[in-house]
């Protein structure tokens, strides 16, 4: 496999692991769009994409004011996401255990998604920042590219799913889970990598 395809596989990897959540709100706001008119199909794209730009936005500033730090001590980043995976699989186990269902995503903009996908993705930043400071510009630039791509995938995916009430009622009852998995997993090769390199 050539270098630019594992790096394409790799950021189509980190976004799917990233954002199987925000394929829930995605879903969501279509069946939301569908029912009451709002928001718009076009505001949640755009809004979706706002978002995540942002959120590349900051973690490319934080990935840059990690050069001062050593190569060898940026891999502990892989705690953060390890940590929220591991606080996401409790509160999940906790909510299961309460019978609490999570609570519905209200939007009714283009700045409305675009700030409810920034909330959702927030924590992305923990995994993106680390991945841009190690991986270099011209990756960092294909690993950009691969995003806006699976954005526009998320979004067909979330206007598909929204109108399947089976598929969403699946996808909210593993999603709990699988999430958190995947954050832990992030956390893992983030720390592997440092150390092998």
């Amino acid at each position: 496999m050539t270098e630019f395809a594992g790096t394409v596989l790799a950021a189509a990897g980190v976004f799917a692991g990233t954002n199987v959540d925000d394929l829930i709100v995605l879903t969501v706001l279509f069946l939301a769009a569908r029912a009451g008119g709002r928001p718009r199909p076009w505001q949640i794209w755009a809004g979706q994409y706002t978002g995540i730009g942002a959120l590349i936005a900051i973690s490319a500033i934080a990935a840059l004011g990690l050069t001062i730090v050593p190569d060898r001590w940026v891999g502990l980043l892989g705690l953060i996401p390890i940590a929220l995976g591991v606080r996401g699989l409790v509160g999940a186990s906790r909510a299961r255990a309460d019978g609490d269902e999570p609570s519905a995503v209200v939007a009714t903009g283009l700045l409305s998604v675009a700030g409810v996908t920034i909330a959702n993705g927030a924590d992305n930043i923990s995994v993106y920042t680390p991945m841009f400071r190690t991986i270099g510009l011209t990756d960092s630039l294909i690993t950009v590219a691969v995003f806006a791509l699976l954005v526009a995938a998320w979004c067909l995916a979330g206007s598909w799913l929204g109108s399947h009430r089976k598929i969403i009622k699946a996808v909210e009852r593993y999603g709990h889970w699988l999430v958190p998995a995947v954050f832990i997993l992030i956390g893992t090769t983030i720390l592997l990598d440092s150390t092998l390199t």
